[in-house]
């Protein structure tokens, strides 16, 4: 029984990549406006995950009050609505119309670092997270991401995102292969903002609130004597494409402290987080664990 439950969940899975193939020839204007109604349904509908980025938004802005709170969860929604319709232009769209629909700012951070050396790109999650596959398009890369647990999807994202040469790495594959791509030249797509528990973890600022923060950037920088360039994928406005912006290179990074270097890159997150605070991934439990003795927020 479960066999046949697994096959007809994939072959579900399959007819929705092929409509979902079919959608991203739309054009993104209309894509969005799609998005952003199934965001709005979402919003109306998910009340579990409306609460979770509500506790987010009073956790990181407190300054702000209730009323601009929920302005700014309802634009969250549209913007993970319009998110959706993003995977598939990043998976299917031709590398022609994908340079159509980019534009980049600070490009000249990314571009100085590449000259000096092996390159991190510390990447926040954003809701358009996955059009960053167009840089792969220029330079070789390493991505690393969490298995997805539906096969058909997995076999998808893999080669959706990779069709340009980039190298997929699992998070359960470790360092090693991580390594080899660094000394192998490849620029390292990472995104730090995940919360995996306290193994390979400290507690850093994020927002002023104390925040399990992956340090294995650090040891990665420092190993391969890489520079951690901060790059931030954004939606524009009405289906107008996307931009990515890129930092300057963390300065002082790594240092010997996993305190201090945790910290430097949750600030680097924020600026990002500062200049579109509605398409950050506040729909995630980001403060799921807490120090000790702290209860729980959610």
């Amino acid at each position: 029984m479960s066999e046949r439950a697994g096959s007809l969940g994939q072959a579900s899975a399959r007819v929705a990549l092929v409509v979902f193939w079919a959608l991203s020839h739309l054009p993104l204007p209309v894509l969005a406006a799609l998005g952003h109604a199934l965001g709005r349904l979402a919003h109306r509908l998910l009340a579990a995950r409306r609460r979770v980025v509500l506790t987010n938004l009073r956790l990181c802005f407190p300054e702000h009050g209730e009323v601009w709170r929920k302005r700014l969860a309802r634009a969250h929604f549209a913007s993970l609505g319009q998110g959706v319709f993003d995977v598939m232009v990043a998976w299917w769209a031709s590398p022609a119309r994908l340079a159509r629909l980019v534009s980049f700012r600070g490009r000249e951070h990314y571009d100085r670092a590449l000259a000096q050396g092996p390159v991190i790109l510390l990447v926040p999650h954003f809701a358009a997270i996955e059009i960053g596959c167009v840089l792969s398009t220029e330079r070789p890369m390493a991505n690393v991401y969490r298995r997805l647990p539906n096969p058909v999807f997995e076999a998808a994202f893999r080669r959706g995102i990779g069709r340009f040469g980039a190298t997929m790495i699992t998070q359960e594959e470790g360092v090693r292969p991580i390594m080899k791509a660094l000394r192998e030249g490849r620029v390292l797509y990472y995104l730090p903002d995940q919360d995996f528990g306290e193994r390979s973890s400290v507690f850093a600022p994020f927002f002023g609130v104390p925040t399990i923060t992956l340090h294995a950037i650090g040891r990665l920088a420092r190993t391969v004597a890489a520079q951690v360039v901060p790059c931030y994928v954004w939606q524009k406005p009405r289906g107008r494409g996307y931009e990515i912006a890129f930092g300057p290179p963390l300065e002082g990074f790594p240092s010997n402290d996993a305190l201090i270097d945790a910290t430097a890159t949750n600030r680097a997150i924020e600026a990002g987080v500062r200049e579109h605070p509605e398409q950050y991934f506040w729909v995630h439990k980001r403060f799921k664990t807490r120090p000790p003795g702290a209860p729980s927020v959610y």
